[in-house]
């Protein structure tokens, strides 16, 4: 097990590393997501967001020249990684078609589309895009108890899609097609292909495991037929009987041995068109194998670690004489600020009220990153990026918020926000009205009236001391003249105070401005705003020194922003 220190030359490795590329601090994100490439320091994240922070504060005290020589010092192998200038192959590789291309993207919607499911919707519509191929949505719906599905999913999917610049050309849901998926198995039945099991689950385990077949797998077709309408017309308890998949009971992997197809759920659908119209449900590898070959699908890309359910898959596909599509493999992708959040454990979390919803910004669904102010071409080119290597990835969002900065700082307005404010008396100052520049590249000037106070962040107020001259930005200079309460006096206007004093610049706020919330993913952060920011609805702007954030409510009483990024 790696040490603290270990731990800390690591990441002062990479840290140094990404300096020395980038001639600047780095982003704490960007070394989180070397540092945690390694799997055994998965566990210890948080012990490592702070070692980073201790770590990335020594390395700003160290005179930029210098970071060259120290890394390599202590890594020269980085610095030779470096001077390659190697860039890491990126994007889709291309297809070797031998007809036409036909693919899936196959959710069960049980929640909302997450970072991950954009991977999949993304990828498999670039590729039909590119090949002029046919894209699918197939809701896998089958499970109507332990993933049960959300009414409300089904239009978020294909909302999210068609933002994405993903609209499918056919939209399929399984649990409509329930009567296809029996007569499948009712002609792998009169194949001896499958059978009806009686066994209770520690049984069939117990034989399995000691690869021996249970005693209903050698029964007639005839009597399996028996036995399978019984399980469609209701005649059986839950889990008294499953429909199996005859396969090698010795196989290697005991999760391939006589695997289930179909079992027996009570409950009820949520769809009000299935409702309690079936009570013998197909597992998502029956199901999802059989659609597959239904709807034609000639290419398949699904994560490294479902290999398993083309192997079972194939069964079916041998005993109905199908063949099989192409398949493709991608390795996992982990989201750093977002850890191991399941849909399943975000929706307990959401009942809970830990969050506010599916669009919290806290979440990694796509419903969040739009609220936030995500541009779907940020999106669609960091998916695309990762292409379709088999490595795991361990990343942070800092790519994907580089790419949405590119897209949005062009056309931002930028406003001040002051949060946590604290009120300065002016001495000597004359009401005004301050211009500012709505955005660096246009002539269009914002106006800010502004009287003989302000709002200035308690975060700048903590580090003044009396006597200090400094700028208000866009507005005047002024020189502290008591801290507690915070005072100050005009001394004009001149801008040589910054250029010769190398005085600081600072932001504020007229104590008359608008109530603003923002919501972000580290908390919530109040104060006030100037006045035009109340036109920007649904705009993503730019908070001068706090961030890039998408106006999402005004009212009368407060402006209620999320936060995009920096």
């Amino acid at each position: 097990m790696l040490t603290t220190d270990d731990i800390k030359l690591l990441i002062k490795k990479y840290a140094l590393q990404n300096a020395v590329k980038y001639n600047k601090l780095p982003q704490a994100g960007a070394v989180m997501g070397k540092v945690m490439a390694a799997p055994e320091l998965r566990s210890r994240a948080k012990e490592i967001n702070l070692l980073i922070e201790e770590v990335l504060s020594e390395i700003n005290k160290m005179p930029p020249d210098s970071w060259e020589k120290e890394l390599n010092s202590i890594a020269p192998e980085l610095i030779a990684e470096l001077k390659e200038k190697k860039e890491p192959d990126k994007g889709l590789p291309p297809l070797e078609l031998k007809g036409s291309l036909v693919m899936r993207f196959a959710p069960n919607p049980n929640g909302p589309p997450t970072i991950g499911s954009a991977r999949g919707i993304v990828v498999n519509s670039e590729y039909t895009k590119k090949y002029h191929g046919k894209l699918i949505i197939r809701f896998d719906d089958t499970d109507p108890a332990t993933k049960r599905p959300m009414l409300e999913a089904y239009d978020w999917y294909l909302d999210d899609c068609e933002w994405l610049g993903a609209k499918p050309d056919e939209v399929i849901i399984a649990s409509d097609r329930i009567a296809k998926y029996y007569e499948v198995a009712e002609e792998l039945i009169k194949k001896g292909g499958a059978y009806v099991c009686f066994c209770e689950q520690e049984e069939f385990k117990a034989l399995k495991d000691a690869k021996k077949p249970c005693p209903h797998r050698e029964e007639t077709a005839k009597k399996n037929l028996e036995s399978w309408k019984k399980m469609l017309s209701g005649d059986y308890k839950e889990q008294e009987a499953v429909l199996r998949i005859k396969t090698d009971i010795t196989h290697k992997d005991p999760a391939i041995r006589d695997w289930v197809a179909f079992r027996i759920i009570k409950t009820p659908h949520p769809r009000p068109e299935v409702g309690d119209k079936y009570c013998a449900w197909p597992l998502l590898d029956f199901e999802g194998g059989v659609e597959d070959h239904l709807l034609g699908t000639t290419l398949i890309i699904r994560g490294k670690d479902l290999t398993d359910s083309e192997t079972r898959q194939r069964y079916v596909y041998n005993y109905m004489g199908w063949n099989y599509p192409e398949t493709m493999h991608w390795g996992r992708v982990q989201i750093h600020e977002f850890g191991k959040l399941s849909t399943s454990g975000l929706k307990k979390a959401i009942a809970e009220g830990t969050y506010t919803g599916w669009d919290d910004p806290r979440v990694p669904t796509i419903r969040a990153l739009r609220r936030r102010g995500i541009r779907p071409e940020a999106l669609r080119k960091f998916m695309i990026d990762l292409g379709l290597g088999e490595t795991d990835i361990s990343l942070s969002l800092d790519t994907l918020y580089a790419e949405n900065r590119k897209l949005i700082d062009p056309v931002a307005n930028r406003y001040f926000f002051v949060w946590n404010p604290v009120e300065v008396e002016i001495e000597g100052a004359e009401p005004k009205v301050a211009k500012a520049p709505l955005h660096p590249a246009k002539k269009e000037m914002r106006e800010i009236p502004v009287g003989t106070k302000v709002l200035v962040c308690r975060s700048d107020v903590e580090t003044l001391r009396e006597g200090e001259r400094l700028r208000l930005k866009d507005l005047y200079n002024i020189e502290i003249t008591g801290i507690s309460p915070l005072t100050a006096r005009f001394i004009g206007t001149d801008m040589d105070l910054v250029k010769k004093e190398k005085a600081r610049i600072i932001h504020w706020a007229p104590p008359d401005g608008l109530n603003v919330k923002v919501l972000s993913p580290d908390g919530e952060y109040t104060g006030i705003g100037e006045r035009g920011i109340e036109k920007e609805l649904d705009k993503v702007v730019q908070f001068e020194r706090f961030g890039f954030v998408r106006i999402d409510r005004v009212s009368r009483d407060v402006v209620v922003a999320y936060f995009t990024h920096k």
